[in-house]
């Protein structure tokens, strides 16, 4: 074992150059297999039923007609499904949601909670059966509505202070020469991944092995064995590719029953969510109301800040969309106060989504800047100039870099942005209003302890083994260039192994940390194997291996503000008389470290761009007060963008470097979201002279927002939405 901080590798020239994927072609010739397709002898499918009512009690399940349909091999529900362990903190360091540990009491604390699974022998048997499966229900009042000012809202840490705060705010506030006070709200989003929840469970040998489509195969793992009373060395998890994540991908309610069910029938039982199911399984981002005020002297620099924010949870289980976290890096002032509060509805508990706290965050914060810079008469890039930190605002730490200067200004030189006539509802091209807009982005760079293993084969080829997960974002590729480089060789002579608990811990795919955190393990294993390499004269037919942890080399790190930044730019068009918006251009330049495969990179950052767009205009999960169920919950009726939202959009990157951090590289999979939505907004009210507080900017919205400016005769810029 090592903890060898990594230093320059001898030979450079994969990283930073573009590669294709090394399993592209596996995957558009459908050679790599997802959860739901690996074959596995003697197999058994499982179908979950979800309650129908929104809060209540189990009353009775009536198995018996369901046992005797054809191929039904079993039903499991909170009857006689086994007990399990939920007296532990998981990997978040928080207790496990009840939602996972499914079938353990009579209790429905929200509409599409796991009651049952039938399992069968073909996954068309298990869906008639289940749907045929009756369960009454002892049904209670629910409330499922989030609020402004809700009376059962309270601060909630998650992992961040729930508040934090400095200086006499109401002074300031009086102080200053102009303020903005605005309320933001956000909706009820999905992940929408292409690919849904599936996992397969079956024993082997005495010891469980669960293939799955997951963002941690550690993580899960600890999970499974501390819920069920097991050996961590006696589970393993495989996930080998992934059809998306974004965070909704971690321990769910399908790899427990699957589990469950194996162990029952002592065979392999798979079970797969269905799209509608992931609705209210796979975790959600909830949605979000928040209060931004902002005070500022006569030049627009800050003198009061305050950002709170509120979201919804569920009954069983509290999680925090930290939304007001986001001043709390980005912008600075005398007085400052920020809070992250929560309240406990009738509803699916939320969960980690792309950039969560930031991108709604951001879209207040950005939004309510762009309004103190119309009020104050500055330009809405020199106020965030004018208003750029020296240190971190609320930690008081250095920041390690902080290039958010450079992206506004080669995004301006880029954008064209020194030719805008700053005034709203100016642009037209025939019947669409014009307008440009802005907003900056952070996201946070961290790191988490990780393993690796690298051996030099006999062939004089090297194979990488890492626990690590590409959901997508062309982590293997990644590392395989990083292996190379660190090892002096050339990517064809490494092969890299991913998506098994049993390469050891390291850390998830999840808070733009994944392949950071896997670069360093990786680099510190090859820079030791080099090490060996060079006094060894010959290499043995099983090949030498070295393994690093970097859980040692991490403490020795300078406590600094690390983040990824950007810069967002955005064009509209939009149709007041039909109430339509188009983004017609939109460019993030960002600043974002060491960047490993520009051609991987620049995906995940028009991806993330992408998904602003889709967020601003389009995201909208909504929930029947009556039912407490979504209307709609699929992607028939949740609208994801598409190709035909996103005509011309662009991202490319400035040096970003950081002389203290061995590793040089920053999280890219999120920072592309944040800010994106921001800069929608601001665009659409530099075309039309409405603000929108309220995502999304749906076309009813703009034509009430229309109707508003056109009563009042306020035309360029009185009305709100």
């Amino acid at each position: 074992m090592t903890t060898t901080t990594p230093g320059p590798p001898a030979v450079r020239g994969a990283v930073g150059v573009a590669h294709t994927r090394v399993e592209g072609r596996d995957k558009v010739t459908g050679a790599a297999r997802y959860a739901g397709e690996i074959p596995f002898a003697d197999l058994a499918h499982g179908w979950l039923v979800l309650s129908t009512v929104t809060r209540g009690r189990i009353l009775d399940v009536e198995t018996a007609p369901v046992l005797g349909m054809p191929g039904v091999l079993t039903v499991l529900h909170h009857g006689n499904a086994p007990r399990l362990n939920t007296d532990y903190l998981g990997l978040l360091g928080t207790p496990p949601d009840p939602t996972c540990a499914v079938f353990q009491n009579d209790r429905v604390p929200f509409a599409g909670w796991p009651v049952a699974l039938v399992v069968a022998e073909t996954p068309e048997e298990a869906r008639e059966a289940a749907e045929a499966l009756v369960v009454t229900y002892d049904q209670e009042p629910h409330d499922t509505a989030l609020v402004d000012d809700h009376p059962d809202a309270y601060p909630a840490a998650g992992h961040m202070p729930a508040e934090t705060e400095k200086g006499d705010l109401e002074d300031r506030l009086a102080a200053s020469a102009f303020v903005v006070d605005a309320r933001y709200t956000t909706p009820e989003e999905q992940h929408s991944m292409m690919e849904p929840h599936a996992a397969t469970a079956r024993w082997d040998g005495g010891r469980l092995e669960v293939v799955d489509s997951n963002q941690g195969t550690g993580w899960v793992q600890s999970e499974l064995a501390a819920m069920f009373s097991l050996d961590a060395s006696s589970v393993r998890v495989r996930s080998e590719h992934i059809g998306g994540g974004f965070g909704s991908k971690g321990l769910r309610a399908h790899q427990v029953s699957a589990v469950m069910a194996a162990t029952a029938l002592q065979r392999p039982v798979r079970v797969v969510l269905t799209r509608r199911q992931t609705f209210s399984l796979g975790g959600y981002r909830s949605p979000t109301t928040q209060r931004i005020r902002l005070g500022a002297d006569p030049e627009g620099r800050l003198m009061a800040l305050e950002h709170l924010s509120l979201n919804q949870t569920s009954t069983v289980y509290e999680f925090v969309e930290p939304s007001a976290g986001v001043a709390r890096v980005m912008y600075d002032a005398e007085a400052h106060r920020t809070a992250n509060h929560v309240v406990r509805l009738d509803v699916p508990s939320p969960t980690w989504m792309r950039a969560p706290g930031e991108a709604p965050g951001s879209f207040a914060i950005e939004a309510a800047l762009d309004e103190l810079a119309t009020r104050a008469g500055v330009d809405p890039i020199e106020l965030r100039l004018r208003n750029e930190p020296d240190v971190g605002p609320v930690s008081g730490l250095p920041f390690s870099s902080r290039n958010l200067a450079a992206c506004f200004r080669e995004g301006a030189r880029r954008f064209g942005w020194a030719d805008r006539d700053p005034r709203p509802g100016t642009r037209r091209d025939g019947r669409w209003l014009l307008g440009t807009g802005t907003a900056a982005a952070s996201f946070g760079a961290g790191a988490a302890p990780s393993t690796a293993l690298v051996t030099a084969e006999a062939d004089g080829s090297f194979t990488v083994r890492i626990a690590a997960a590409d959901i997508g974002t062309g982590a293997r590729t990644a590392l395989t260039l990083i292996a190379a480089d660190a090892l002096g060789t050339a990517p064809g002579n490494v092969r890299v192994r991913i998506g098994d608990s049993d390469f050891g811990p390291a850390m998830i795919a999840g808070g733009s940390m994944g392949t950071r955190s896997w670069a360093w393990a990786v680099t510190a294993a090859a820079a030791e194997l080099r090490e060996r390499l060079a006094v060894t004269t010959s290499i043995p037919p099983e090949g030498i291996t070295v393994r690093s942890d970097t859980t040692e080399a991490l403490g020795t790190l300078a406590q600094k503000e690390r983040h990824s930044y950007g810069a967002q730019f955005a064009e509209v068009a939009v149709d007041i008389a039909t109430g339509e918006v188009r983004v017609r251009r939109m460019l993030g330049i960002f600043a974002a470290g060491r960047i490993v495969n520009p051609l991987t990179a620049r995906n995940q950052l028009v991806g993330g761009m992408t998904w602003g767009i889709s967020m601003a205009l389009h995201e909208e999960a909504v929930r029947d007060r009556n039912s407490g169920g979504h209307y709609a919950p699929d992607l028939a009726g949740y609208h994801v963008a598409t190709h035909a939202d996103v005509p011309d959009i662009e991202a490319d990157w400035v040096d970003d470097h950081d002389p203290d951090d061995p590793v040089g590289i920053k999280g890219i999979g999120e920072i592309g979201i944040v800010g994106a939505a921001a800069a929608v907004a601001n665009a659409v009210w530099h075309a039309t002279g409405a603000r929108h507080r309220n995502l999304p900017i749906r076309p009813d919205r703009v034509l009430a927002a229309a109707a508003v400016s056109d009563s009042a005769g306020a035309g360029g810029g009185a009305a709100d939405a």
